[in-house]
């Protein structure tokens, strides 16, 4: 009885098994390991004692508690004590280090709840600084926190720290998604992406709705982007980068073909053509076919049949716009441009029924780019009745001639090359062009309404690049005849080729009569 109860005093680890033997040493050694134990493991820590410092102190008072028994087994303790009331005491004696363990387990799972709630500020403190910043740029903040909020609520499920996590992923969700809340749809498609593709990374559990939530804002925000986009207008309703549309409404109708947003993608694409139809009439037809353009390209990119339709629609809205713009190029006084357009509307659209007045467009912005009288106002659509005059041009050049003419008619002749024909020096033109006797000279001939008109006289095959092209006008008026002859002339000692020379257009005959022209 008198082993067992100083062994029970040892194992307290307070070293009074010793004590009442006199074996103060050994106490002290009980107590120096004690007060070791103490200093490491107060304050409490998440992660306890260290796992060898508490084997080595329970190692030394297993020891002492043999120890102290083997002792008392072979000597009386000095003075009279009982033992069954010590052996009572040990028993008592030892709920207190029993005790302490329990008070410092749940002292040790307060600071690991601690550690967990500090763990989940600064996932906090993470997402609030990326709420300040474009998603692009804060998309790592919000990665790291996230990572914070699952280790919490899928390693420690039971914490305080990990209860909390529900509500901050809804401020996560909320704090991602803030540019769809303000109606940016375009930089809100990044954002709501991501949060939609979160369920494959973290527990479906552990997100509840919100793994779901994304779908319904992430559909408007395609339309909303993708339409805002249309027609290459670019930007948002909130900002956002330019574009066609196409990329956003083409993953709209793959991804969300049910919803509610995939069904006015077509209406919406309608709605737009028939909108820069009618805009073709106005101040600025040429943007207008350049949004149609646009559409039409659009609509035929897009997955749904029922939009691909629609290119039908921009097509044949685009057919007006160009000639539309061609017209207007022309009012506006841009002629090199209308010249283009035109040209290449007749080019292109060779069964229009404005092909013609396309063309004549054309000719006359050409003429007006060198001779701007030329283009204060449009070729009549429609030629004029009445008498016409005869206008016979002669070449006296050794090249080609084009001559392009706009007043009440508008057209283009040809002139092929005189064959030994030659260049005249400055002075010798005007008195020699196209009066060698017997040379039959190339002549195109024009019977035109009396009128306003404006030439342009074009070198063609066998001329150099230095012959230029030369413009002129005249009025025809009814009862003449008119000619004119073309030359080359040439100045020396320089050898270098002056412009195409017309003859000035003259009547040749009074306007009563009939005659022969120079």
């Amino acid at each position: 009885m008198r082993a067992v109860a100083l062994a029970l005093l040892n194992l307290t680890g307070l070293g009074l098994g010793y004590a009442l033997l006199g074996r103060w040493g050994r106490a002290a050694v009980c107590w120096a390991a004690t007060a070791a134990l103490l200093w490491v493991a107060l304050p409490a820590d998440p992660d306890g004692v260290p796992g060898g410092v508490l084997v080595g102190y329970l190692l030394v008072v297993v020891l002492a508690a043999v120890d102290g028994g083997r002792i008392a087994r072979r000597t009386a303790p000095a003075g009279a004590w009982r033992p069954g009331l010590a052996v009572g005491l040990g028993v008592v004696l030892l709920a207190v280090p029993a005790g302490g363990a329990v008070v410092y387990g749940s002292a040790r799972d307060e600071a690991r709840e601690q550690m967990l709630l500090d763990r989940l500020a600064a996932g906090d403190e993470r997402v609030a600084t990326a709420s300040d910043q474009p998603f692009d740029a804060a998309k790592g903040e919000y990665g790291k926190a996230l990572d914070v909020y699952r280790a919490l609520g899928e390693d420690h499920p039971g914490s305080r720290a990990a209860k909390l996590v529900p509500d901050r992923l809804k401020t996560y969700y909320d704090a991602v998604s803030a540019p769809y809340a303000k109606k940016q749809h375009c930089e809100a498609v990044a954002p709501l992406t991501y949060l939609r593709s979160l369920p494959d990374s973290v527990d479906g559990k552990l997100l509840g709705d919100l793994a779901t939530w994304p779908d319904e804002p992430l559909a408007v925000s395609l339309y909303g982007c993708g339409v805002s986009r249309l027609g290459g207008a670019g930007g948002s309703s909130g900002g956002g980068s330019s574009g066609n549309g196409g990329a956003e409404l083409g993953e709209l109708l793959r991804t969300f073909p049910d919803s509610a947003s995939a069904r006015q993608v077509g209406p919406a694409i309608g709605e737009r053509i028939k909108a820069q139809v009618a805009a073709l009439k106005g101040d600025e037809p040429c943007a207008a076919t350049q949004v149609l353009r646009s559409l039409g390209t659009t609509a035929s990119e897009l997955p749904a049949e029922s939009v691909k339709a629609l290119r039908a629609d921009a097509d044949k809205g685009v057919v007006d716009g160009v000639y539309a713009c061609g017209v207007d190029q022309f009012e506006d006084e841009k002629f090199g441009d209308a010249r283009t357009t035109l040209t290449d509307f007749a080019r292109t659209y060779r069964s229009d029924g404005r092909v013609r007045q396309a063309r004549n467009i054309a000719i006359a912005a050409e003429i007006a780019d060198d001779r701007p009288a030329a283009g204060k106002r449009l070729p009549p659509s429609k030629r004029p009745g009445g008498a016409r005059m005869e206008l016979v041009i002669s070449n006296d050049a050794p090249n080609t001639v084009e001559v392009l003419y706009t007043g009440p008619v508008t057209g283009t002749v040809t002139l092929r090359a005189c064959a030994g024909c030659e260049r005249y020096s400055a002075s010798e033109g005007p008195r020699r062009a196209c009066k060698a006797s017997g040379r039959n000279y190339p002549k195109a001939r024009l019977q035109l309404p009396a009128g306003e008109y404006h030439f342009l006289y074009k070198h063609g095959t066998g001329a150099t690049a230095r012959v230029d092209s030369y413009s002129s006008g005249t009025r025809v008026q009814p009862g003449y005849t008119y000619t004119s002859c073309t030359y080359v002339i040439e100045r020396s000692p320089f050898d270098l080729d002056l412009p195409l020379l017309p003859d000035p257009i003259q009547p040749v005959v009074s306007p009563w009569g009939a005659g022969s022209s120079r």
